[in-house]
């Protein structure tokens, strides 16, 4: 259903900078964007759906829009996934957190439906279990205590990743206006500045005209 396909990297306009970055230690880079959230907080909190699969949803959206984002790597190979499903992390009733895989729906609603399932399945789950959801996922976290303006990565270097990983903060208010840290760390060997930067436009603007 969702076979990648396979890049000809021969004839791959970027060719030469994948295999630049591609067998560096740390080929990842991150930055750390605000996000303006004031409509999209508003419309959840007026409907009681939940802010945090609201736009854990809108940067899914987002990230099958951006063709970049949807790139992986597997034994030097490159392949582009039709879609791209999200691992977030999820808290837990002790306080601790466990890790869950959503598959990713294009309507709100339906995707609302899966991750509740999904949210209640890990948080009655005592193991801390990595999802299993192949490397067609971003890998997502929360930290909506913390106003950070950066962020890095716990990694093991032995094991080759290519997902991007992407974190929210705490909302904030500015200037009468609810804003949102955002760090977003990809594999340069993939996505370049641009890409990053289409992904965070459409993002933004998802959550400037709720509902989708």
């Amino acid at each position: 259903m969702n076979t990648p396909k396979k890049i000809d990297i021969s004839t791959w306009n970027r060719r030469e900078i994948f295999n630049f970055f591609k067998d560096f230690d740390e080929p990842f880079y991150g930055l750390t964007v605000n996000v303006t959230c004031t409509k999209a907080f508003e419309y959840c909190k007026a409907t009681t759906c939940s802010f945090f699969l609201y736009y854990l949803h809108a940067s899914l959206k987002a990230i099958n829009q951006t063709t970049a984002f949807k790139y992986r790597i597997k034994e030097d190979a490159v392949y582009l996934y039709e879609q791209i499903n999200a691992s977030p992390t999820i808290d837990k009733p002790d306080g601790t957190f466990g890790f869950s895989y959503m598959n990713y729906h294009p309507d709100f609603e339906e995707f609302q439906k899966i991750a509740n399932l999904e949210i209640d399945r890990v948080r009655g789950r005592a193991p801390l279990i990595p999802a299993v959801g192949g490397e067609n996922v971003v890998h997502f976290s929360s930290l909506p205590w913390i106003k950070f303006t950066s962020l890095s990565h716990a990694r093991h270097y032995a094991y080759k990743d290519s997902c991007p990983k992407i974190s929210f903060g705490k909302v904030f208010e500015t200037n009468g206006q609810l804003e949102m840290p955002v760090s977003i760390h990809v594999h340069h060997a993939l996505v370049d500045g641009k890409e990053v930067s289409q992904f965070i436009d459409l993002f933004q603007k998802l959550l400037e005209t709720p509902p989708y």
